[in-house]
């Protein structure tokens, strides 16, 4: 994670640098102005190749151009879409502070500079950074898989341990418009077995059947609805729900996750029952087939938050 500080006062340049530095950010760039900026950034130069910055700390006084200025510009640049951008600003210049957030701002810290603000506020805006950065990589290859022209044999859209389809299939599936009645409503739900990363990287899931038995559950929970349900490497089960409704989407995700914990499967991982749970995760929204794959990633990034905070829970996912 490389971080570029902004500053015209050099001491408050090397004060920032040196706490961050001693904060095992080891990554950090500094610059003297708006201008230094661009430069360090290749805003403006004749180079289009993207620069490696995770994080932006922007001095609001600077001479010539402000962090104001240079928070617009530098949020103009479709390189630094998503680059959180941390204003420095002096405490009560809440009208500056307005202007930074509508000119593209994420967060702010006021001066003189706590370490302790500082470094919490840095840790929320890379993490924030961090998983961006996972989905919108795992948005790409979701649609690069979709719409691939490998092998479309279905043996090879079939998990052998569970009967359900290989994720890719859901992803192909999500993709194809002829699927989905026009202006109606999608549900996705994605559901994980609580705790179960241990069990399956020594094999042990496999061994036991867990999935299968959790595979054998969801079919029996969806027998009488119109699902295509499908299953990742790692666990996951998704199932999509074309024109259902988030009220019936949600009544049948409560119906999976009493389901699995009904099955009463022994879990040594579980911290709060001693059998298996659920986490499960529903999205409901009108949108086309890339904006379907972007609704897949929102659920399957909701499931680790849900587990993460306890497990055993449904919860929607707002637009």
């Amino acid at each position: 994670m490389r971080i570029l500080v902004v500053d015209d006062s050099e001491d408050g340049r090397d004060i920032t640098e040196a706490m961050l530095l001693a904060a095992g950010y080891e990554q950090v760039v500094t610059a003297g102005s708006a201008h230094d900026a661009y430069r360090a950034l290749g805003i403006g130069a004749s180079s289009a190749d993207p620069v490696t910055v995770d994080l932006v700390l922007l001095d609001i006084v600077m001479p010539e151009v402000d962090g104001i200025e240079a928070c617009a510009r530098i949020r103009n640049d479709p390189r630094y879409a998503s680059v959180p951008i941390i204003m420095v600003t002096a405490l009560g210049d809440t009208a500056s502070l307005g202007n930074a957030f509508i000119a593209g701002a994420t967060d702010y810290i006021t001066k003189p500079v706590d370490r302790v603000e500082l470094l919490a506020r840095v840790r929320s805006a890379l993490k924030l950074k961090a998983e961006f950065d996972r989905r919108e990589a795992r948005e790409a290859e979701l649609t690069r898989l979709a719409s691939g022209s490998g092998d479309r044999r279905a043996s090879n859209w079939i998990d052998r341990s569970t009967g359900l389809f290989v994720g890719e299939m859901a992803e192909a599936y999500l993709l194809a418009d002829v699927n989905f009645p026009p202006g109606t409503e999608t549900s996705i739900i994605a559901l994980a077995v609580d705790r179960l990363c241990v069990q399956l990287e020594t094999g042990k899931a496999a061994e036991s059947g867990i999935m299968a038995r959790v595979a054998a559950a969801v079919r029996a929970a969806t027998a009488s609805v119109g699902v295509v349900a499908a299953i990742y490497r790692d666990g996951l089960i998704v199932l999509i729900l074309p024109d259902q409704s988030r009220a019936s989407a949600m009544k049948l995700a409560e119906t999976l996750r009493a389901a699995i914990a009904g099955l009463r499967i022994s879990n040594p991982e579980a911290i709060a029952a001693h059998h298996a749970t659920a986490s499960v995760a529903v999205v409901t929204e009108r949108v086309n087939g890339a904006g379907r794959i972007h609704l897949l990633t929102r659920a399957i990034a909701a499931v680790s938050d849900i587990a993460a905070t306890g497990g055993d829970r449904v919860v929607p996912q707002c637009a």
